[in-house]
């Protein structure tokens, strides 16, 4: 069989190539289109040999699509409240079989527990051997494509279940201990009841797995003004945790370095505190962001890949955050092949 040849839209800092290198299925990006010109400089620094066009797809003609001659395409398009419902349309209308699924790198055993939509589809007469109508599958089809109803929900019911308010009384968190519940932070009863489940399961690496180990932590310590402003929606874990999630303006959990500290006692004596003591109770966390180079391997990048040295890190984070799990990707890759 002939390579595939794939075209990359929205390509972003290369995910979706990372993930069709790790399927081993064969076959070739013949070019990636993005208009992030920061996150061309990411994707041109790590596939140097691979056409990248730095334009909107409007921008880009029939024509200019056909040279390419392509057959598969990977995509990761903005999320718009409008992009499924057109794609399910457009993939309908043009003969597509296709299969939607909502997937958390979880299920691959990665502590990371950011839930994405994904469709995989195509082009042909008969229905995906694991095709669920009407139904977004919760997990990876089995390999004899079984599934059972509790892994799979109505396509038009799944929006609102995942939609639901916070509530606005002060949650708990279990920080993975195992002791009992603490009121300390803003969190909702679900969030808390999924973290404790993940922090139990067995099957989920630790974060300690993901971690550096030679690099200068100082530059990544939470600074007075981020602990104080911050303080009850941090969502603090340590390496022995097996969940990272997503809490404050686009930030993901935060690591407690100093583990022999109990988080109960430094949270219990904050209400009556002048700022300077809180965050002197609040240091003795030792809390701090996990770098870019940790993030990418809780998105299942490569060792080899990197940043260039002009983009800051700021925006290392910003494209890391608008990025996807390269193992999720590269199993529905493979899936979407057999």
């Amino acid at each position: 069989m002939e390579p595939l040849r794939v075209l990359e839209l929205y390509s972003g800092i290369g995910g979706m190539h990372h993930a069709l290198r790790e399927s081993c299925v064969p076959a070739q990006v013949v070019a990636a289109i993005d208009v992030n010109t920061v996150a061309n400089e990411v994707y041109k620094y790590n596939f140097p040999d691979t056409k990248l066009l730095s334009k909107t797809i409007e921008g880009i003609t029939l024509e200019e699509f056909d040279k390419l001659s392509f057959n598969m395409i990977l995509m990761s398009p903005p999320c718009q409240p409008f992009t499924r419902d057109l794609l399910i349309q457009t993939m309908e209308n043009c003969g597509f079989q296709y299969q939607e699924f909502l997937l958390s790198p979880t299920s691959l055993g990665i502590p990371n527990s950011r839930l994405r939509y994904f469709l995989i589809a195509k082009l042909q007469s008969e229905p995906l051997p694991f095709r669920a109508p009407d139904q977004v599958l919760m997990e990876f089809p089995k390999a004899e494509f079984e599934h059972s109803e509790k892994y799979a929900t109505a396509a038009g019911s799944q929006t609102a279940a995942r939609k639901k308010e916070p509530a606005t009384c002060h949650g708990r968190s279990t920080q993975c201990s195992g002791k009992d519940n603490i009121l300390f932070k803003l969190e909702t009863a679900e969030e808390i009841d999924r973290k404790h489940q993940q922090d139990s399961d067995l099957s989920v690496q630790m974060l300690k797995d993901f971690l550096e180990d030679d690099v200068d932590m100082n530059q990544y310590f939470l600074p007075p003004k981020s602990l104080l402003r911050y303080a009850l929606l941090l969502d603090i874990v340590k390496p022995t945790c097996r969940s990272y999630g997503s809490y404050i303006e686009g930030t993901g959990s935060v690591l407690q370095t100093a583990e022999d500290v109990e988080i109960e006692s430094v949270y219990k004596s904050l209400t009556h505190l002048q700022e300077e003591e809180k965050v002197a109770k609040l240091s003795m966390l030792k809390l701090r962001y996990f770098t870019p180079k940790e993030i990418a391997n809780l998105l299942g990048f490569p060792s080899q890949f990197g940043f260039p040295e002009k983009i800051t890190m700021k925006q290392c984070y910003r494209l890391l955050g608008n990025s996807l799990n390269v193992h999720v990707v590269a199993k529905l890759i493979k899936i979407l092949h057999e």
